[in-house]
């Protein structure tokens, strides 16, 4: 068994001839957020994976073996929920609004611009479906969202490769006005209530919307 202690980051700072010749190993999600495990990689060799208390393994990252042989990790697809929203009777903010009561829960949960993907949970989905939601079952590569203060063994999602100064010498002047601010009232900003989402739709029968 080859050992393994050292992880690179999306192989960051490593040259591009040396990851395209690196072996590789397909780890599903729940493998890839523990720090100690055991894989075969491309080649047929097993790795005994050893890395920091925390660390999280991402598809792209790529593990350091002891006799110095780089392998290259790949997110396996593995069976998830892909969540999206109605395009015909919701919108968007169906989506958002998705993502939060899976947050309240603490799911696990994959943001994409048109989708939420989690892991196979038929309570979930029947919420879900009740929000007007469209909830199918699909085999992809799983890549959670780290947490709100990032994650452990360096995966915390940094900006090292540039500032941000967005001071870049010259105004933001496009040629249009910005909406007014709110008016207020003895110096406080006035409260104006928004509606958010309009629940008079029913998916019911002869509806014609088939999720």
């Amino acid at each position: 068994m080859l050992t393994v202690d050292k992880l690179v980051s999306q192989g960051r700072g490593l040259a591009s001839v040396l990851l395209k010749r690196a072996h590789t190993v397909e780890l599903d999600w729940d493998v890839r957020q523990k720090s100690r495990f055991q894989a075969e990689d491309s080649s047929g060799r097993t790795l005994g994976v050893f890395l920091p208390r925390g660390t999280v393994v991402r598809g792209g990252d790529v593990l350091v073996a002891s006799d110095g042989s780089l392998v290259v990790v790949k997110a396996a697809p593995q069976p998830v929920l892909q969540v999206r929203h109605c395009t015909e009777h919701g919108s968007p903010f169906d989506l958002l609004r998705a993502a939060y009561h899976l947050g309240n829960r603490h799911v696990p949960l994959e943001l994409q611009p048109e989708l939420l993907q989690f892991e196979p949970d038929p309570v979930l989905a029947d919420m879900l479906r009740r929000q007007h939601l469209i909830v199918t079952e699909a085999q992809a590569a799983f890549e959670p969202e780290a947490g709100a203060y990032g994650e452990g063994g360096g995966h915390g999602h940094h900006h090292h490769d540039h500032d941000h100064d967005h001071d870049h010498g010259h105004a933001h002047d496009h040629g249009h006005d910005h909406a007014p601010a709110a008016p207020a009232v003895a110096g406080k900003p006035l409260s104006i209530p928004v509606k958010a989402h309009d629940a008079g739709h029913v998916h019911g029968p002869g509806c014609g919307h088939d999720h």
